[in-house]
């Protein structure tokens, strides 16, 4: 809301200084110190009021150090973070850029899914909270409305080839070699040097009409990898200040992909697509991630709150849908390298304790436990040790996905 007023003072009433709010990187700036100043401030606020709601912490017997004085630890902390996030998106961000409607329904829509299942587990008293098929379908229903977005809206288009000279020929009088924005499916391979991929192609041995079926394989993909980064940022969220920490580095990185694939110059000179109005995301990431540092501040250990899944579920979401607004979903498995490692150490868990129940009638385990933070707590490592060494690992791994912008 304040870019338009400072938009109309610019441009109608030519006030001085006004014309500074043109500048994502001016919008940015203001909306991370914004949002830690909401989360930091009245973030106290919110967690005392969680705590006179009673909206504790019922933690399950799992034999981890420490796990009992956790319990009556107020949760449902990712308000915290949407409040702190929604806020400086609204005041500062463009409202009507297709890009960051997306992302505040995300937050929106997760955020929901999320607070009824911690309202379940805790207001009813049913330790499963919201039934499995339910989440499923909710995250499912995110992603055909995103995906259906992202393929049809007029207003997401990409221009591949940013570094196409536009020249005037005086001779002619007319401008030759203009680059068109145009509608595609196409994304990028990390690590490659012709490093895109156009999903239509996958129909293309099925039949010559490929390009109108692209939906057909844009829109599940969407749908998984949405389902799959916010299941396991789910997955993350089990000790102190590891699923704030390694999603808020994780988004920084999302955020330099964003505004460099959102400006002109920056894509011609990286080589990258250039994707129209993408840079807009950067605001919103800007209040993200201050939510998330902001947030630390009452979640690292010992947590003063828990994000629950009103948080988990959100930070899950956004960050999907970030990278694939950005052409970036392949880098996932590194730059969420916590996250895949985390979803992967259960499933692996899992398929192997009932196969080999099924095979020698006892279950047997890979892991002490699982997810794969609570193995290394069973091995006698403390949660702050475990915290900041995935926190470690996940920078390594920013800056890996970093260098691919030209490293192929």
């Amino acid at each position: 809301m304040l870019y338009y007023l400072f938009e109309y003072l610019d441009k109608t009433l030519d006030v001085p200084g006004t014309g500074v709010f043109q500048y994502i990187t001016f919008r940015s700036a203001l909306a991370i110190m914004l949002s830690l100043m909401i989360s930091t401030i009245y973030g106290k606020k919110i967690i005392n009021f969680l705590r006179n709601q009673q909206v504790g912490e019922t933690v399950r017997e799992l034999g981890l150090e420490g796990q009992t004085q956790k319990a009556g630890t107020p949760t449902m902390g990712g308000l915290i973070i949407i409040i702190a996030t929604l806020i400086p998106v609204v005041l500062l961000a463009k409202l009507n850029n297709i890009y960051i409607i997306l992302l505040i329904v995300t937050t929106l829509w997760m955020g929901t899914i999320g607070f009824i299942d911690d309202y379940i587990k805790i207001f009813k008293k049913d330790k499963q909270g919201l039934k499995g098929i339910f989440k499923v379908i909710g995250q499912v229903g995110l992603g055909l409305i995103v995906g259906s977005v992202l393929y049809f809206h007029p207003g997401v288009t990409v221009r591949e080839r940013s570094s196409t000279p536009i020249t005037f020929n005086q001779s002619q009088n007319q401008i030759s070699q203009i680059p068109v924005d145009y509608k595609s499916t196409t994304t990028t391979i990390p690590f490659t040097k012709n490093n895109e991929l156009d999903y239509a192609q996958i129909l293309k041995p099925f039949t010559d009409d490929y390009q109108n079926w692209a939906w057909l394989v844009f829109i599940p993909i969407v749908i998984f990898i949405i389902t799959a980064v916010s299941n396991g940022a789910n997955l993350t969220d089990g000790i102190d200040g590891l699923a704030a920490g390694t999603s808020a580095i994780s988004v920084l990185a999302l955020g330099i992909f964003t505004f460099v694939s959102g400006n002109i110059i920056f894509s011609s000179y990286l080589n990258i697509m250039y994707i129209p109005n993408s840079g807009e995301m950067t605001v919103f990431i800007a209040a993200f991630v201050g939510a998330l540092i902001g947030f630390l501040w009452y979640n690292s250990y010992p947590a003063s709150v828990f994000m629950g899944d009103t948080g988990s579920l959100t930070i899950g979401g956004i960050i999907a849908v970030l990278a694939i607004s950005v052409r970036k979903e392949m880098l996932l498995p590194v730059l969420c390298a916590i996250f895949f490692a985390e979803s992967l150490s259960v499933i692996i868990q899992v398929s192997y304790f009932k196969y080999t129940k099924k095979r020698f009638g006892e279950g047997r385990r890979v892991f002490l436990m699982s997810p794969l933070h609570h193995h290394y707590q069973k091995k006698g490592y403390h949660e702050s040790k475990i915290v900041t060494r995935f926190w470690i690992v996940t920078i390594l791994l920013a800056i890996v996905s970093i260098v691919t912008l030209k490293l192929r």
